[in-house]
């Protein structure tokens, strides 16, 4: 019985959607209030926090960044998973973070919770040496939100069939190679 349970768990375990830091799985939660203003105050909130507790300039919002946003979302959702939009180089690039977690499990700002949260890993280091860990996927989420030259940011989340997947657009896009986040 013991071995039936835990092979049971791990089962449950292994299926449980996936976010971009790591496996969430949430039982019995209300799901968060969502809408558009709800969103863009969240994001905006949590981000220049962030900015402002290493002295940024705080993010505006851009809803050509959010209508950016809302598509590659809308794409995520339909395929069931994370991947980065294709941009092109230079100075038409856009920072892109992502998120994907349990259908209905996460607030806005517990979403963006999961890319501050990198900044244990973070230090302010040429790109891409910025993560203490080596490993600049770590923390790279964190850098792009206090990249000291992104001005604005808009997102978009979509729901999926066992997903929410939030896509958040930097202008201009930061981790730069060779520079500093501030």
């Amino acid at each position: 019985m013991l071995i039936r349970s835990a092979a049971l768990l791990l089962a449950l375990i292994l299926a449980a959607p996936a976010s971009a830091t790591g496996v969430e799985w949430r039982m019995n939660r209300v799901a968060p209030a969502r809408d558009g203003s709800l969103l863009q105050q969240a994001v905006l909130d949590a981000h220049n926090r962030a900015r402002s507790a290493v002295g940024l300039a705080p993010l505006r919002w851009s809803t050509t960044l959010a209508v950016a946003a809302a598509h590659h979302a809308e794409v995520l959702a339909r395929a069931g998973q994370l991947f980065h939009a294709e941009q092109p180089g230079g100075d038409g690039r856009q920072g892109e973070n992502l998120f994907a977690g349990t259908r209905g499990g996460y607030a806005y700002d517990e979403m963006v919770r999961y890319w501050l949260d990198e900044r244990r890993y973070f230090r302010n280091r040429p790109s891409p040496g910025f993560s203490r860990t080596g490993r600049w996927q770590d923390a790279a989420h964190y850098a792009q939100i206090v990249w000291r030259t992104t001005t604005e940011v808009g997102c978009a989340m979509e729901t999926g069939q066992t997903q929410d997947f939030l896509v958040c657009r930097y202008n201009p896009g930061g981790e730069l190679a060779g520079r500093r986040a501030y």
